[in-house]
């Protein structure tokens, strides 16, 4: 999926006693200060490309960061801003013929969010165009290098990209190429979530759900076209990527802004779905949970604790929210053991399935991250289970990697990101480029963070009517609402005006547009 994330203004000690400067103030002394945004460019992923709700629609891409700079900007000579096409998506449903879904929203009527009802009308005509806005949803960094990432022969190997073969300017053209067409005099440069936040998306896992995607830091594999979509990038080729990128942009002497990766494992993505999720109810109640535990969470609880792991099975509980098994690929594996403690009850071969089924298995932790999709997906019944008594996925089935960051994933994301943080911060300084401090940011999210109105806004996901106003975040989990990339405007502008002695006006956040809701679907 296309990842990547939202990013927060704070308000700065003191700034309340201000008045800011609003998109609805008129103030002749606006300037541009040491910047020329006569031809602004921004390179990046799906956050710059305007994705939300899962997508790029008509609307949705109106609100995409760079296009709010860009009016910003033309307060003092900006010129033109141009984003691809999106002008065939009638409907406003978002998504790509046969490539991807409809835009999320959150149908009233069943209180959840789900795919709009609807068709894509958004095609692959290739546009053959280069824009302003080069945000690619889904690339990498060494993505904005490698040439045929929008040839159309490349989809079905898993080699290009649909969102840039819409308008590549050739088969064989790079995205940073078709980017500096433009002749840029001032960029954004905000790429690098993916190298990392497809991993975590993902439970670092690869495509099967249980077989673990790399991590090229510990592989010290540099080449990225061996990479895995979900492998986590090598630092070093990462700095070397990025350094090239950077070196390209400024090379006709333009200035810009860089970004920093936030820690991902902050978004709504991964901290909206507990790691305890089944209450004694959603377990069929107190006799219920008794023929389970009898049948085989205290078994494996006895196994487990004879071979020194007491807590790695625990019984379920009739009077307060239980975990949920899963498989941890880091776990030492049992499947022996379990086989032969069962054979004289179930026979060899039942009991070696049961083994092969809990092996790896383990009840998730506070430390546990459980991926947003998840919730879709535990307490259904699991086809793939040798046996119908053990087929409940999380209840006695261990739900596969892919749905679970366990803590030893999340300590290779945390390594990767401040890696790259660390690349990001040293190149910027080289080139004394303007650097928006997203990680920062967002790390202030989790306990409330307030804007320059004075609204607060916190990392909880949609969840009910008296939270609506303050979700930044857009219904896939992971990128912002409108009013979200508003928030990121503005601090993408306040860090322009500190750095450049430039004196740009700030968006105002309330006016922008929150979650979409309709009555039904």
């Amino acid at each position: 999926m296309k990842n990547n994330f939202i990013y927060l203004a704070v308000l700065a000690a003191g700034f309340a006693s201000c008045e800011p400067e609003f998109e609805n103030n008129v103030n002749a002394d606006y300037t541009s200060g040491d910047a020329n945004f006569t031809s602004y460019v921004a390179v990046g992923n799906s956050l710059t490309a305007g994705y939300m709700d899962g997508t790029v629609s008509r609307v949705g891409q109106t609100y995409s960061f760079p296009n709010l700079l860009a009016q910003k900007f033309a307060l003092v000579g900006g010129g033109e801003f141009t984003q691809p096409s999106y002008a065939e998506d009638v409907n406003n449903l978002g998504g790509i013929q046969g490539l991807a879904p409809t835009r999320l929203v959150i149908d009233a009527s069943q209180g959840r969010p789900e795919n709009i009802a609807g068709t894509p009308t958004i095609t692959l005509t290739p546009q053959a165009t280069a824009f302003n806005n080069m945000g690619v949803p889904g690339a990498k960094s060494f993505h904005l290098l490698a040439p045929g990432y929008g040839n159309p022969a490349g989809l079905a190997l898993g080699q290009a990209n649909p969102y840039f073969v819409r308008h590549a300017t050739s088969s064989n053209a790079t995205v940073l190429g078709d980017a500096m067409t433009k002749n840029p005099t001032f960029f954004t440069n905000w790429i690098g979530a993916n190298d990392v936040l497809s991993y975590a998306t993902n439970g670092g896992a690869q495509s099967n759900g249980n077989t673990p995607a790399a991590d090229h830091n510990e592989t010290g594999n540099t080449t990225p076209s061996t990479y895995g979509s979900n492998d986590i990038t090598n630092a070093t080729t990462f700095a070397g990527v990025y350094s090239t990128i950077i070196n390209t942009l400024t090379a006709n002497g333009a200035k810009g802004v860089v970004a920093t990766i936030p820690s991902v494992t902050s978004i709504p993505y991964f901290t909206t779905v507990p790691f305890a999720p089944l209450s004694p109810s959603a377990l069929g109640g107190a006799t219920n949970i008794a023929t389970l535990n009898a049948q085989l969470y205290n078994n494996l609880d006895a196994i487990f604790t004879a071979l020194g792991e007491p807590n790695r099975v625990n019984p379920l509980s009739a009077t307060s929210a239980n975990p949920i098994l899963i498989i941890d690929v880091d776990a030492t594996d049992r499947s022996a053991q379990i086989a032969a403690a069962l054979t004289p009850t179930l026979g060899a071969p039942t009991a070696t399935a049961f083994g092969q089924v809990f092996g790896k298995a383990r009840q998730t932790t506070a430390n546990d991250l459980i991926v947003l999709p998840a919730s879709s997906v535990i307490g259904t019944v699991n086809t793939s289970s040798p046996s119908t008594s053990i087929n409940i996925n999380g209840v006695t089935f261990p739900m596969a990697n892919k749905w679970v960051l366990t803590s030893t994933e999340k300590t290779k994301v945390a390594n990767a990101t401040a890696a790259y943080n660390s690349a990001i911060i040293s190149i910027a300084a080289s080139k004394n480029l303007a650097v928006a401090d997203m990680n920062s940011i967002l790390n202030q999210l989790v306990t409330g963070l307030r804007i320059e109105t004075g609204q607060v806004y916190t990392a909880n996901y949609f969840s009910g009517v008296t939270s609506e106003s303050k979700v930044l975040f857009s219904l896939d989990g992971v990128h912002p609402n409108a009013r979200g990339y508003a928030v990121i405007a503005n601090e993408i502008i306040k860090v322009i005006n500190r750095h450049y002695n430039a004196n740009l006006p700030l968006h105002y956040v309330n006016y922008f547009p929150g979650i979409n809701i309709v009555g039904s679907n």
